[in-house]
């Protein structure tokens, strides 16, 4: 979920992600945690505690995103930092994306299968 806000409506939470506040909190599916609702909004930072997801901020363009919770309890997302790997270019050449330090980036992975 990609947010200009730390705090949401509840509809929109419900839409992006399936949480649904209700009097007894935070429900999707059967799985409900307690949660309480600031003047009706929901605290995001207090979600991705509560679903052991990562919340990352861009202070530049005030967007947040919320990642999805992770089975078993580990983090999808440390942080917002891209990891150092180096892959083929279109040539062939060996690419190395620490050499993008600095600026944002976008990784797009496709299978035909």
């Amino acid at each position: 979920m990609i947010t200009t806000s730390a705090v949401v409506d509840p509809t929109e939470l419900k839409h992006h992600t399936g949480w649904d506040l209700k009097p007894e909190g935070l429900c999707r599916g059967d799985v409900c945690i307690p949660f309480q609702s600031t003047g009706g909004l929901v605290d995001l930072a207090d979600l991705a505690t509560r679903i052991d997801a990562a919340l990352v901020h861009d202070p530049a363009h005030e967007l947040w995103s919320l990642g999805p919770s992770a089975p078993g309890g580990g983090r999808f997302l440390a942080d917002s930092r891209f990891p150092d790997l180096t892959l083929p270019d279109l040539e062939g050449q060996p690419f190395s994306f620490s050499s993008l330090l600095g600026r944002k980036v976008v990784m797009v992975a496709w299978a035909s299968w």
